[in-house]
């Protein structure tokens, strides 16, 4: 977990959006680097992260791993809950963390002025940037690939227990059962699954 999707979520999405104490931060996606961002930005004691996604599961899971407000857009408005929470202004920082041109402009609409959007999702089409909304509004957009510069200071944070990465396995397979683990894993949205390990189960006491 430590290799790929808390380094992801921290350093792209919580450090690059530049998370501050009393922040109302949005996150959009929920999937395992959503939730990362959600971790990360915690650290930085946000006065409120709002989680969203279209899966119920996502949103569940998202609650466990410290969203406080839960939106699913397929049949709530998140511009709306940000501007109830926020007296209209919008997020200070919203996380990108799928990677469609839907979910940069949503991340975009809710976003206040003087705001960061931190685009963590890797995206294979084209997304328009609407500059002619955005140009007063003095918006920072950024965008990165991981390099894990922060794995150490995450690794001290998981060894006094200040940060739990094993909630991220929610289920183990033997290596002879790895064409059921794809299976399951493949139809996250049915069978919950946030990350599938294949192997031995672990030590007593061992993430």
């Amino acid at each position: 977990m430590l290799a790929d999707i808390l380094p992801t979520g921290y350093e792209v999405g919580a450090r690059n959006g530049a998370v501050r104490p009393g922040d109302v931060v949005a996150v959009i996606g929920a999937g395992p680097v959503g939730l990362s961002a959600i971790l990360g930005a915690k650290l930085s004691t946000p006065a409120h992260i709002v989680a969203i996604d279209l899966a119920d599961s996502r949103l569940e899971a998202a609650k466990q791993f410290g969203a406080d407000i839960t939106v699913n857009n397929g049949h709530e408005d998140p511009v709306e809950v940000l501007a109830g929470l926020t007296e209209g202004l919008g997020a200070d920082v919203t996380i990108e963390a799928v990677g469609v041109p839907a979910t940069f402009d949503l991340a975009v609409s809710l976003v206040r002025p003087g705001g960061h959007v931190a685009n963590i999702g890797v995206h294979g089409a084209p997304v328009t940037l609407h500059l002619e909304e955005l140009w007063s509004r003095d918006v920072t957009i950024t965008t990165g690939l991981v390099d894990t510069s922060s794995t150490p200071m995450l690794l001290k944070l998981l060894r006094s227990q200040h940060l739990d990465a094993s909630r991220f396995v929610t289920h183990r397979f033997e290596l002879d059962e790895f064409e059921e683990a794809y299976d399951v894993f493949a139809r996250s949205a049915d069978t919950g699954a946030l990350k599938v390990v294949l192997g031995s189960s672990p030590q007593q006491g061992t993430p």
